[in-house]
């Protein structure tokens, strides 16, 4: 999901009301009825998988379109937060391949997962920060400029992260090749991310007038996934449903839990800490099913299809759980007395 407010345009202005109104309502909307389109598409991959299955061979080609379009969302003040503001964001990546693995790992171990099952939630583990992560931010009261930042660099460094942490951890139970699974992300992510931001770079005014429809390719990329990874793995579903499900439910909320405190802990605050709590917790479950199908099995990529399934819908309610929090201090703060001097 791209973000919903750009914070600049490429030559670092402010973006224009009207151009930033739109991307904002849409992505809104956007991620509103995401969990919804989701849970369609979950249920169309395990209802027909037959007729669904076909689908499996182009799902690259969804991520890459996805990635694409976060590519074009992306402007240079984007990058330039890394130099401005540099400790949060390193708080944010190294607590995303910090926290989600080891969370993974020890999941694994306490569920004892059998091994497919097992590098699937690890492979969710080593994943980037959610692409929907910046949309739910902003609905969390968070810092948008901060999240989307967080989500770039985490997703420029997945084709380094992402293979070697799959490795150390889970290949002792799988044989993991970490360079065929480097390459499949710089085709996949990298070099898509990097033709976006190409495109927004020399077709500026044609850019500005499809940012608000972008968010509604990465749902329909996102749910394509879905569909096609579902469709491979129904006989699993059906088998260990439910412990996946808990698995991921676990996965994701000791995530959040886990980010919001690292923020804490560095003193960080409140909003940073929103921030980092979500990217912490949403993670590119496309990548990571994408991946999980194309190096090991469908049923690997049964986790990533659940938390894809899921991490949006929690990331909603914890969003809904922070702007109440925020309505709650902003009315005590009004009631509070007012101190003459």
């Amino acid at each position: 999901m791209t973000h919903p407010v750009p914070p600049s345009t490429d030559t670092g202005a402010p973006a224009p009301p009207a151009s930033r109104d739109g991307e904002d309502r849409s992505a809104r909307i956007a991620v509103t009825l995401f969990p919804a389109i989701i849970i369609v598409a979950f249920l169309i991959g395990f209802l027909f998988p037959a007729q669904t299955a076909p689908l499996a061979q182009y799902t690259s080609v969804a991520l890459g379109i996805i990635m694409f379009a976060m590519g074009i969302t992306l402007t240079l003040p984007d990058f330039a937060l890394v130099a401005k503001r540099p400790l949060p964001v390193l708080l944010g990546v190294v607590a995303q391949y910090v926290i989600m693995p080891s969370i993974a790992v020890a999941l694994v171990f306490v569920f004892q997962l059998p091994a497919e099952l097992a590098i699937g939630v690890i492979l969710v583990g080593c994943a980037p920060g959610g692409t929907s992560s910046n949309v739910i931010t902003y609905l969390a009261k968070g810092d948008v400029a901060l999240s989307v930042t967080m989500t770039s660099v985490s997703t420029l460094l997945a084709p380094i992260f992402t293979p070697l942490l799959t490795l150390w951890l889970a290949g002792t139970l799988l044989p993991v090749d970490a360079g065929a699974m480097a390459m499949s992300i710089v085709q996949m992510v990298l070099i898509p991310i990097v033709a976006g931001l190409l495109v927004r770079w020399l077709l500026r005014s044609w850019v500005a007038r499809v940012l608000p429809a972008l968010p509604w390719v990465s749902v329909l990329g996102i749910s394509y996934v879905v569909v096609a990874v579902v469709s491979g793995s129904a006989d699993s579903i059906v088998e260990a449903g439910l412990l996946v499900l808990l698995v991921v439910v676990l996965h994701n909320a000791f995530g959040y839990m886990l980010g919001y405190v690292a923020a804490r802990l560095f003193r960080y605050p409140e909003r940073v800490a929103r921030t980092t709590a979500v990217e912490v917790g949403m993670q590119n479950s496309g990548l990571a099913a994408t991946l999980a199908a194309a190096h090991f099995s469908p049923v690997a990529a049964l986790p990533a299809a659940v938390f894809s399934v899921w991490h949006n819908i929690s990331g909603g309610l914890l969003a809904l759980f922070f702007r109440a929090r925020s309505a709650r201090q902003e009315k005590a703060a009004a009631q509070q007395p007012t101190v003459q001097s």
